[in-house]
């Protein structure tokens, strides 16, 4: 039997897992604390970790894995800039998850965008208070409006085609263009200075992080939108409360945040919140913040689990060395290997 150390458990993770678990012959070791360098031990006597977006696998918590007998990191998840690819080649293999339902993050990012335009937050609140005022209201219609997506992967596509499909215009931008995908691709800056909305689909990397800055922002149309569904860190926090002050965004709506790991996923509504900026950006009525919950749909769940446990599966049970969905720093290019493999990377 194939032992997981399960780091940072919710309640929603645990049917799923021990479904797809029970079918392939895999235990799960459900742990309620995210794997840090404090947390490693944990996992001792497991073959391997399955792991989230706010642990953290940075070099010495994979030396700890390490000594310690795991074998493969299990990642729940699309992205992976939590976990220090280059520390682990040559001693645990990684995968991820890289599609479980672009649809869920895509139809998230139109609700965000949908409830601000709309101010249907504000209107909520005020009938439930039986106050039946208009004033305060009044959005814009989407049609005819230019949205600027940033990264044409499997969400940013999604994204996009439903923008299209609300009368739109689409600018889009990727490093690596989709061809014959219909989107006119232009560069950041005239993406950034003709978009109405600008909603963010790509990976968090050296090169993203930050993506929206100062310079950024300062060439944006006055009272654009911006969405954040993919990573917090792609927002220089600082200037986007700068660019809320005064007047440059007209709104923000984030489902993820720059310094969430310690934040999200928990009920902290009976504590007074240390994060100044999340408080200020919450007080905010132009701000919609959800917590990192765009994936969070029954379909989304059951190719995650389902994904990752056949990740597991074929790390152990593949005679051609080959591990579905595998990172792997060999080559320069993590989520794909250039060489023709007839055995495992190392």
């Amino acid at each position: 039997m194939i032992k997981v150390a399960f780091y940072d458990t919710k309640a929603y993770d645990m049917p799923s897992f021990e479904f797809y678990g029970k079918m392939n012959d895999i235990q799960f070791k459900f742990l309620e604390a995210k794997l840090n360098e404090n947390t490693a031990a944990l996992a001792k006597g497991c073959d391997v970790v399955c792991v989230f977006v706010n642990d953290t696998v940075n070099s010495t918590v994979i030396q700890s894995l390490y000594d310690n007998g795991v074998k493969l990191i299990a990642l729940r998840s699309a992205g992976y800039n939590n976990v220090d690819i280059r520390a682990a080649f040559g001693k645990i293999h990684v995968v991820h998850v890289p599609a479980y339902s672009p649809y869920s993050v895509a139809e998230h990012a139109i609700a965000l965008l949908l409830t601000s335009v709309r101010r249907i937050h504000r209107a909520y609140n005020r009938t439930r208070d039986f106050n039946f005022s208009l004033n305060g209201l009044t959005g814009f219609d989407l049609h005819g409006k230019t949205v600027g997506v940033i990264g044409t992967g499997k969400i940013g596509m999604i994204f996009a085609n439903i923008c299209k499909g609300f009368g739109m215009n689409v600018l889009a931008y990727d490093k690596f263009p989709v061809k014959d995908s219909g989107f006119n691709y232009v560069e950041l800056d005239s993406l950034f200075k003709n978009s109405d909305v600008i909603s963010l689909h790509c990976p968090l990397t050296d090169e993203t992080q930050h993506i929206i800055n100062s310079e950024a922002i300062e060439q944006m149309k006055k009272g654009v939108f911006i969405i954040n569904t993919s990573r917090g860190s792609l927002i220089d926090t600082e200037a986007l409360l700068n660019g809320i002050k005064s007047r440059k965004i007209g709104a923000a709506c984030l489902d993820v945040y720059e310094e969430e790991a310690d934040i999200f996923f928990e009920d902290r509504s009976g504590h007074i919140l240390n994060d100044e900026v999340l408080a200020r950006l919450i007080s905010m009525p132009n701000v919609i913040i959800t917590s990192h919950q765009a994936f969070l749909t029954e379909e989304a769940l059951n190719n995650i689990a389902e994904t990752t446990v056949n990740n597991i599966k074929s790390y152990f049970t593949n005679n051609n060395g080959i591990c579905d969905n595998e990172l792997c720093y060999r080559c320069g290019h993590i989520e794909q290997c250039k060489k023709e493999r007839k055995e495992k990377c190392f």
